[in-house]
């Protein structure tokens, strides 16, 4: 090293007690009233994030909104079924104002429904409804779902139908729905 390097490291790295660079001291120490503030930096910066994953996770309250939808699949051995339709989540878990029209195997018909739905904070949920054509019920219908995390956007699909008279259809039917 020549004596210049070796003049501007000294003056870089000099004392026991004080750092020094460009010739002047520095203290290693922070001042005593920026303490607080460093110490206060984590704090704000966790109860930030925890603000964002709170506000990121799924619930009733967020996922209240009308709602338009398509489900489309098969009832084993009755057919194919599509439909398209909205409906209304409220902030309490009910499914409200439903109203599509289907075919399935062919027969179109104007449904109304009206259920509960639940919503956990990974974003999955249920929806268990039951389904009229006029007065008269056609089926009861439940779900699994999942939302999107901005719960934009939900997909699901039937687990299980079952007929007025208790008789159950196995089914393979997809649910799309997008808030309006």
């Amino acid at each position: 090293m020549n004596n210049a390097t070796h003049s501007h490291a000294s003056r870089i790295f000099a004392s026991n007690r004080y750092r020094v660079f460009l010739g002047k001291p520095v203290n290693p120490k922070p001042a005593p009233r920026l303490l607080p503030i460093i110490l206060a930096i984590p704090l704000i910066l966790g109860t930030a994030a925890a603000a964002r994953a709170e506000g990121s996770s799924c619930s009733l309250s967020r996922a209240a909104a009308t709602w338009t939808f398509t489900d489309s699949g098969t009832v084993i051995g009755v057919g194919p079924r599509v439909a398209f339709g909205r409906f209304t989540l409220d902030a309490s878990g009910k499914l409200l104002n439903g109203v599509a029209t289907s075919s399935l195997n062919g027969a179109i018909a104007d449904e109304t429904f009206y259920g509960t739905y639940t919503v956990n904070s990974d974003c999955t949920g249920t929806i268990s409804i039951e389904v009229f054509s006029g007065d008269t019920e056609l089926f009861a219908v439940s779900a699994d779902m999942l939302f999107d995390d901005r719960m934009h956007r939900l997909n699901g699909i039937f687990t299980s139908i079952v007929t007025p008279g208790g008789v159950s259809l196995p089914s393979a039917i997809a649910v799309e729905a997008r808030r309006q």
